[in-house]
């Protein structure tokens, strides 16, 4: 379970550290920087996330410029004397002590935007950091919090970055922090294949431990009163002490590469409501499965494919009209709800899955695409869709459907997914449903209509 509490006992310390994986990183080479940017999404991730190369980069004479993008004030939200003002004062000392202690005299810039609240501010964010980007010639690399980390203000800092240093082209490394603790080393949402460690030497282990000690409001309890206890325990604490560091690698001119939702964000999601998205009691979500059903051209169906069943609500009514249906979910928890509603279905199969890595290779009858091609970035859904097509064969049916207003996580709109979805050329639409909330599409390689399918015509 994704989980932003360090009092919690989460994953050992020694689990990563006794992983033959770790050790066999790919190095990373500074020496090759001109000019290098920290971001932290709150004050402390920096220390945390990359320390050690703050400290590695002031040993090697490499210029640098931290930014802290929030305040840090809700770091206690159930403490009864924890007052937010003077706790961002707090918070923002302890960042220029603790960034003083890993590189002396560096530039830190505070942009004290509120805690919680980045991803309302997308746009004012973005905009501060391009203009402080704009004026911070010769930086070649942008290290920021990891995107898949799981917490909204590490990934949308992340994301803005991301882009950014797309924009800029910039070297990008994204640091994980509480990735360590609800992650595991087997967990398939652990990037492996984009980690690389840089190695401290012992003066900058010195100076990182230091600079986390530097942050007492958050090592430390405030009191002895319930929501006073220390925000950072010290369990959680000995994933920082590593004489490495670990950072999420891009390509170069790569770096929005992974722009489409990770796992660990909808982990989240589920961690926080077990039904996210209300598929159990809003009247929107029951018209909206009763409509996709009555689009369906066939009255059953031999092999189906659900992507992102979700908790399985329309998992469950489709597998009404099919011999066997495989439903799949990039989230974990989703996948053991949806099994739990569907355990008197044989012909349901329900697994945890990220199709745009892992595609079934087999064929279906029919694939449903529902409200969920807008979590790719343009990339993966293009790819996505190739397999999807190839599957079908040549009568299969594609249902898509999706949401058609805005929302800032998703990378793309629902519109764009369908767009993507009509320049298909081996894809014809048979049916169309629009709404100002959604438009539902169904499409073939089989052009015919459903009466010149049954003989009526």
């Amino acid at each position: 379970m994704v989980t932003f509490d360090s009092s919690l006992p989460g994953t050992p310390a020694e689990a990563w550290t006794t992983d033959g994986r770790l050790s066999a990183l790919r190095p990373i080479d500074l020496g090759a920087n001109d000019r290098v940017i920290v971001v932290a999404a709150h004050p402390d991730d920096e220390t945390l996330g990359a320390g050690g190369l703050i400290a590695e980069c002031f040993a090697l004479g490499i210029p640098l410029e931290v930014i802290v993008v929030t305040d840090g004030a809700a770091s206690h939200p159930s403490s009864p004397s924890a007052d937010p003002a003077a706790l961002a004062a707090i918070r923002a000392a302890e960042a220029r002590e603790a960034i003083n202690i890993l590189a002396p005299g560096t530039a830190v810039t505070l942009l004290g935007f509120p805690d919680g609240g980045i991803r309302e501010l997308r746009d004012d964010v973005h905009d501060a950091l391009a203009s402080l980007l704009e004026r911070s010639p010769g930086t070649t690399m942008l290290v920021v919090p990891w995107r898949g980390d799981g917490h909204r203000d590490h990934r949308v800092v992340g994301e803005i970055c991301a882009d950014l240093a797309a924009s800029f082209a910039l070297r990008l490394l994204e640091y994980p922090i509480w990735m360590w603790h609800w992650s595991t080393p087997d967990n398939a949402i652990t990037p492996w294949a984009h980690l690389e460690s840089l190695s401290l030497r012992p003066a900058s282990l010195a100076a990182k431990r230091l600079a986390i000690a530097a942050y007492p409001s958050q090592v430390l309890p405030r009191s002895a009163a319930p929501g006073d206890e220390a925000v950072l325990h010290p369990r959680f604490l000995r994933n920082f002490g590593r004489t490495m560091e670990v950072f999420v690698t891009h390509a170069t001119g790569d770096s929005a590469a992974e722009a489409s939702l990770s796992g660990a964000y909808f982990d989240a999601a589920y961690a926080r409501r077990p039904d996210p998205w209300g598929f159990e009691t809003r009247w929107y979500e029951n018209r909206k499965r009763a409509i996709t059903l009555a689009a369906l051209p066939a009255e059953r169906y031999e092999s189906a494919f659900e992507i992102g069943c979700s908790i399985g609500v329309l998992t469950e009514l489709l597998a009404e009209r099919c011999a066997s249906l495989l439903a799949v979910d990039i989230s974990q928890a989703a996948v053991d709800r949806a099994r739990s509603r569907l355990v008197g279905s044989p012909q349901v199969t329900v697994e945890r899955m990220d199709v745009g890595r892992r595609f079934p290779d087999r064929r279906f009858d029919l694939v449903l695409l529902s409200e969920v091609g807008y979590y790719f970035d343009t990339a993966t859904l293009d790819e996505v869709l190739e397999r999807i097509e190839t599957s079908l064969g040549h009568s299969g049916t594609l249902v898509a459907c999706h949401w058609r207003h805005p929302v800032d996580d998703y990378p793309l709109s629902g519109d764009d997914v369908h767009a993507a979805i009509r320049k298909r050329p081996g894809l014809t639409r048979i049916a169309v449903h629009v709404e100002a909330d959604f438009v539902l599409e169904v499409f073939s390689p089989d052009g015919r209509s459903v009466a010149e399918r049954t003989g009526l015509l």
